[in-house]
């Protein structure tokens, strides 16, 4: 039998997605537009309650002060989102709390001139001051480097070829919040992925009505409920009637050098993933990947959001949401619009507390009847609608993860469609940049476990946390890994087998026409910010 011809089993590369409903700059209807945020801020409410519910005990905080760090960190998440959608890269992304602020956190959370204050209260304010001080002044780093047009100098220096392993360990990073978490529930986590993965991939056309009710679970042991239980999370009963975060609310911070070394390092981070993340973005959005000044400038607004993060108090830095661009991808909806509307659910159900009845065995027309006569047994069983949502299960949010997290991961992995996949130059950057990317960080962990420190244990706190922070980000390895070989190894005549000529034409906002369709600013605000 003959062999197939070339053009019979090639697939040319393409600069866009192809199956997308919606692209950055077409809306749904209005109906749909406003259930699509809605998803999106469910999804948001993740990372947003895991984040406080497991530094805030640390610090010393009760649930009321879990509560209060929830809202805040929602408030501003909705704000920085607003803010990057519309000035930064105009990218249908969700800016939300950072994992990558875990060390310098903590470091800071064990300080010994904190832990000696005896009153948990005055510890957690002193330590959450602390934290806000470090995070203000380590902001400025992204914000240097992106509105002087020094990150967009650096991204020059990438190519498909060393971009693709560093958008694929965003995904692929984030291994230890899917399954493992999904273990801790399985009646739940399992039976959650299964209906995730045949709605929105083999029954695009109906949508899930109900979750498993609660009162599942009411006999099964303390961990199990912890776990599987929406009412476990103590949210709902210690979440305020209305409450509006603002600046300084915790009081004045206070300022250590040390606290703020360590931080920049995780703002360095940041910067990195968000950059894999962007480039993720703008592929499951069906724009052009985000010309190096518009990039650069999206880098410098998210410094802009690590400042408020750092004046409100959210506990924790800023960063792309890697689980909300997999939402785009898994919904095929890349607009604009859905991601500002979901930044407008996040500020209201921040500050709004709306009761809403939430016990599984009383009709409807029940539980009307007691929200008008204002029942005694209603306020018993009750909570407010944003403290409802942040109390689902984090087993439910790991499902999905499962899902979002991997189709990030495959995005990257597409980028090296425009490279020359033949080339054993290229065959070894990618693979060793992927390897080491996902090696080196569970070195650190595994380290960490067995010796109760890190690989870097210096007496320089700060420097410690700095190296920690950095080789713990799979991204962020993977990044210097394969940038390094790429600009370093046979780099004589390799453009091509690089990416390069296709890549070309989307660094500058003249390069395609397409650039100035998706990332023009709004409002005639491009004379603030020219073009590179």
């Amino acid at each position: 039998m003959a062999d197939p011809k070339p053009e019979e089993i090639s697939h040319p590369p393409t600069d866009q997605l192809q199956g997308l409903e919606y692209c950055i700059d077409s809306n749904p209807s209005w109906g749909e537009a406003i259930a699509l945020g809605f998803q999106h801020y469910i999804l948001a409410l993740g990372t947003a309650v895991m984040i406080p519910s497991f530094l805030v005990p640390l610090m010393g905080g009760t649930d009321g002060d879990k509560v209060r760090v929830v809202q805040t960190l929602l408030f501003v998440e909705g704000i920085n989102t607003l803010l990057q959608t519309l000035f930064g890269t105009r990218l249908p992304t969700v800016i939300g709390g950072s994992w990558a602020f875990m060390v310098p956190i903590i470091s800071i959370i064990h300080d010994s001139s904190l832990e000696r204050i005896p009153d948990p209260h005055v510890r957690f304010v002193n330590t959450m001051r602390a934290i806000q001080g470090a995070l203000i002044v380590a902001s400025s780093v992204q914000i240097i480097l992106g509105y002087s047009q020094l990150w967009a100098i650096c991204s020059r220096f990438f190519s498909p070829l060393g971009t693709a392993p560093v958008i694929a360990l965003v995904g692929f990073g984030l291994l230890d919040r899917g399954f493992p978490v999904v273990g801790r529930c399985v009646e739940i986590g399992i039976p959650m992925l299964i209906l995730f993965v045949a709605f929105s991939q083999y029954l695009k056309h109906f949508q899930m009505k109900q979750l498993p009710p609660v009162a599942a679970y009411r006999h099964h042991p303390e961990l199990t409920q912890k776990n599987c239980r929406t009412d476990r999370a103590n949210l709902i009963s210690t979440a305020p009637w209305i409450k509006i975060p603002y600046p300084l609310q915790w009081g004045a911070p206070t300022f250590d050098a040390g606290h703020a070394f360590g931080m920049m390092a995780a703002v360095l981070v940041s910067l990195i993933e968000s950059t894999g993340a962007y480039k993720a973005a703008s592929r499951l959005a069906s724009a052009t990947p985000p010309p190096a000044h518009v990039l650069s400038r999206g880098i410098g607004w998210q410094g802009i959001g690590i400042l408020l993060d750092g004046l409100f108090g959210t506990v924790t830095g800023s960063t792309v949401s890697v689980e909300n661009i997999g939402l785009l991808g898994s919904t095929r909806v890349g607009s604009r619009r859905v991601i500002q509307i979901s930044a407008g659910f996040m500020i209201f159900f921040s500050m709004l507390g709306i009761y809403i009845y939430i016990w599984p065995n009383l009709s409807k027309n029940h539980i009307f009847h007691l929200l008008l006569t204002q029942n005694s047994v209603l306020k018993t069983r009750v909570g407010k609608f944003g403290a409802l949502f942040a109390s689902i299960p984090f087993t439910i949010f790991a499902a999905v993860y499962c899902v979002m997290f991997g189709l990030v991961a495959s995005v990257g992995l597409s980028f090296l469609q425009f490279t020359n996949m033949n080339s054993l130059r290229n065959l070894f950057i990618t693979g060793v940049s992927i390897y080491l990317g996902l090696s080196i960080p569970e070195y650190f962990r595994e380290y960490t476990t067995a010796a109760f420190h890190s690989p870097a244990h210096t007496k320089a706190g700060w420097f410690n946390d700095f190296l920690n922070t950095i080789f713990l980000s799979s991204p962020t390895v993977a990044l210097i890994v394969a940038v390094f070989l790429d600009n370093t190894l046979d780099i004589k005549d390799s453009a091509r087998d690089r990416g390069m000529p296709w890549w070309a034409k989307f660094r500058t906002f003249k390069g395609d026409s397409r650039n100035e369709e998706f990332y023009t600013l709004p409002f005639n605000l491009n004379r603030f910010f020219p073009p590179s």
